[in-house]
């Protein structure tokens, strides 16, 4: 009997291939967004992890310069000799490969040990002789160097002695920072009577580029749900009306005596087989999906969080297994309603076929009212949700509420527009419409997340590029900026240019932690150049003249508000005490920043001089002092950036930053228009006994075909006007909640009205598209086909 029931259900996707088509291809492109985004973030936490072993970010204490300066080999070895178990590290850039150079006999546990690849020679890395440890495309740009193939290497990274790698880097004696082992002496001198300019930085406090990225993934992950969300729609919908077209069959089967639950199982597992082959299938373009998004999240990643990203992807188990986890459970998800329904359904229903595009009022309602409940949550939410759950736990309110209210508001509209029809024509077509509807719900769901999605991040981005746009405008003041290579050559550069421009300005800074938090710190000239162009978010009365006179200290956004901190609140640099005068924007900078007086910071930082500069000239005169500048001095034209170059550059950053949630915004509209033309496909069948009477009663089959044509693009267009609110909506909890929690600033939104009339436009193309192959169909029903509606009991 098993067998004969199986072969009986699964005769139904034999003679109704679409639907099965549409099953499959909505749960495998689900699937792959998911799958493509976990691969994606999967990848990225591998070279999180890779890089943490390779320098212990994150895992050891380490002990660093109060000043940011290098420390000595002296204080080293003084600290060795009182019995600190420390192993010193040092870091720099050669060929935009991260040179970490380690001590690998006093290194604590893992750190900077490389599994050994053939042909390794460990006595010869021990004894200094120049060998290296990296990735396979870390060895290519290194080719002066012997370099080890090594699986566990961090990206980008390439590991060598720290001898070999202060020779590399041309700093010889010099160590950016000491290892503290987790197990020290029982006893052992206090760090001040040793090293008095040295300080402890906690593990927990020191840079975590994992920590620091999680918003970044985070958003990622839910662009992938979101996807996913779309795509269930599509196997609920293929589901649902399925099981609507299979009652007769289910009726027929249990009156033959087929016991319910066996027949609720064979129904799942044939289901769940389903759900494994377009699981795998999902899995295979999610692989192609986040191959060609990495390198845009590597570019991203690097360019906002200097964190380096593996370029290459792997077939982790860690995403396609969960890509197979949750193609099975969405489909247990969207099969729950169904599977209900035919253990609740009577022996011998089924026997009319129920007009499927009518859903009972009492679950219209009841949909109706827990969409309520979920846009109250959100109102409360957007007033008192701080942090990245209690942002994401608002969108998903706002968006599965707004879904879920989308077909009661739908009928609404429909029962208005009938009830101010006047031709018969019309009046048959508003009623057919809100009859089709519960049929369509799904795919116009789909259709109004992708939107309002599309809405919502196309204005946080255009708003982020406006102002993002007009804050390089305020701070790229300078004509020209120059990097000099040590202090000569910029105390020349300094004397050969101050009389030949309007200004030289110095930019020096060093790293220090301010209220716990990391900090760049900047000494500023006194000029016009700040005082003009620089906008602040708060300030107090004169907060530049008694910065530049030393008694007051601006701080960034970002640091105010991990700080918690606020104008005329005193911060503590170098042990002395200053009042913040004032809070500035600083948009795509990750870390606290703040600007003391140039005075003042040459004071508690004597060791540092500046090596780069900002000059003010005529820029009509800039190209000849360049030119005067090669040729009278050793600087070369490569040390000279013009300000429209660092633009460029900051603004290809920003572009690449956000291709991939473009990219995905893009494939969420496609798979809402996929959608749509599935359901639609799939209820053309259906329709032959609601348009028969119409065509019976005089209307041509051209005449249906276009009304069809008509409702989709209706239907469209009507759910883009709720997609727009909803989509504004979204921006504003992105740009007021979200990115507050996720960066630490907060963005004005603007409105960007051509956008989203663009974008209406396009989803009507995709709704008219999708309509168009199955109006043609029912256009071209045969009259026997119409004519047999009237043979049949309906």
């Amino acid at each position: 009997m098993t067998r004969a029931t199986l072969h009986a259900l699964l005769s139904h996707w034999w003679r109704s291939p679409l639907q099965l088509f549409t099953l499959l291809a909505g749960l495998a492109l689900a699937t792959a967004l998911w799958s493509g985004v976990q691969a994606v973030n999967a990848e990225a936490r591998a070279s999180y992890s890779a890089a943490a072993t390779t320098l212990g970010e994150g895992r050891y204490d380490r002990l660093l310069r109060r000043d940011g300066q290098p420390i000595d080999l002296e204080t080293y070895v003084a600290l060795r000799r009182a019995g600190w178990l420390v192993s010193p590290v040092i870091t720099g850039r050669l060929n935009n490969v991260r040179i970490v150079g380690v001590e690998p006999l006093t290194a604590p546990g893992s750190m900077g040990a490389l599994e050994m690849a053939d042909g390794a020679d460990v006595e010869r890395f021990l004894a200094g002789q120049g060998q290296m440890f990296a990735s396979a495309d870390v060895a290519d740009r290194l080719p002066a160097f012997e370099v080890i193939i090594s699986q566990n290497a961090a990206p980008n990274t390439a590991v060598t002695d720290i001898g070999i790698a202060q020779q590399i880097l041309g700093r010889p004696g010099e160590i950016d920072s000491v290892v503290i082992a987790p197990n020290q002496p029982a006893s052992q001198p206090d760090l001040s009577q040793i090293a008095p300019d040295l300080i402890r930085q906690q593990a927990q406090a020191s840079t975590n580029v994992a920590q620091l990225t999680d918003s970044f993934h985070l958003n990622l992950t839910a662009f992938g749900l979101l996807s996913f969300a779309v795509g269930i729609f599509i196997v609920n919908g293929a589901i649902g009306l399925a099981f609507e077209q299979r009652r007769p069959v289910v009726r027929t089967l249990r009156a033959l005596g087929v016991p319910l639950r066996r027949l609720v199982l064979l129904m799942a597992a044939e289901l769940m087989f389903f759900a494994f082959i377009a699981g795998a299938i999902g899995v295979v373009l999610g692989y192609a999906i986040a191959a060609l998004l990495l390198p845009d999240v590597a570019a991203t990643l690097r360019g906002l969080y200097g964190a380096d990203v593996s370029g290459t992807l792997q077939l982790r188990p860690s995403w396609w297994l969960s890509g197979l986890a949750i193609a099975l459970g969405g489909t247990v998800v969207a099969a729950a309603g169904a599977l209900w329904k035919l253990t609740r359904m009577p022996l011998l229903a089924g026997a009319q076929q129920r007009a499927l595009a009518m859903a009972a009022g009492r679950r219209a309602w009841a949909q109706a009212l827990g969409a309520g409940v979920l846009l109250a949550i959100y109102a409360i939410l957007s007033v008192t949700a701080e942090g990245l759950i209690a942002g994401f736990t608002l969108l998903a309110c706002l968006l599965v509420g707004a879904a879920l209210a989308l077909p009661f508001v739908l009928d609404r509209v429909l029962a208005l527009a009938s009830r101010g029809a006047k031709s018969v024509t019309a009046q048959w077509f508003w009623a057919d419409t809100r009859q089709q509807l519960p049929g369509l719900s799904l795919a116009l769901m789909a259709l109004l997340l992708a939107m309002a999605a599309n809405v919502g991040v196309s204005t946080m981005v255009s708003s982020f590029r406006t102002t993002f746009t007009g804050f390089l405008e305020q701070r790229l003041t300078s004509e020209l900026y120059i990097n000099t290579a040590d202090p000569a050559q910029a105390d020349a550069f300094v004397a050969y240019a101050t009389p030949r421009v309007d200004a030289v300005l110095p930019i020096m800074f060093t790293q220090i932690t301010i209220a716990d938090q990391p900090t760049e710190i900047y000494g500023t000239r006194d000029h016009a150049t700040y005082r003009d162009n620089w906008k602040m978010l708060e300030g107090a009365d004169g907060h530049w003249d008694t910065t530049f006179a030393g008694d007051t200290i601006i701080i960034n956004e970002q640091l105010a508000r991990r700080a918690g901190l606020s104008i005329g609140d005193p911060v503590a640099v170098q042990g002395r005490q200053m009042p913040v005068a004032g809070i500035y924007g600083d948009y795509g900078n990750p870390i606290g920043q703040a600007i003391i007086g140039e005075h003042l910071f040459e004071t508690l930082y004597p060791s540092i001089t500046p090596d780069r500069f900002g000059l003010r000239i005529d820029p009509a005169k800039a190209p000849d002092f360049v030119a005067a500048l090669t040729r009278d001095t050793d600087v070369s034209a490569a040390q000279v950036i013009n300000q429209a170059g660092i633009k460029a550059l900051s603004l290809e950053v920003f572009e690449r930053t956000f291709t991939v949630t473009t990219a995905l915004n893009i494939l969420t509209l496609a798979v809402a228009g996929f959608a749509i033309l599935m359901s639609l496909l799939t209820l053309a069948a259906m329709r032959v006994p609601q348009l028969a009477p119409a065509w019976a009663m005089g209307m041509t089959r051209s005449q249906l075909g276009r009304l069809e044509l008509l409702r989709a693009v209706l239907l469209a267009m009507l759910t883009a006007v709720f997609a727009l609110p909803l989509g504004l909506a979204l921006a504003w909890a992105l740009l007021s909640v979200v990115n507050v929690a996720a960066f630490g600033w907060k963005l004005p939104m603007y409105l960007f009205p051509l956008d989203y009339a663009r974008l209406g436009v396009f989803a009507l193309l995709a709704a008219a598209l999708a309509a168009l192959w199955p109006a043609r169909r029912l256009a071209r029903t045969p009259p026997a086909d119409l004519l047999k509606v009237f043979s049949n009991e309906r």
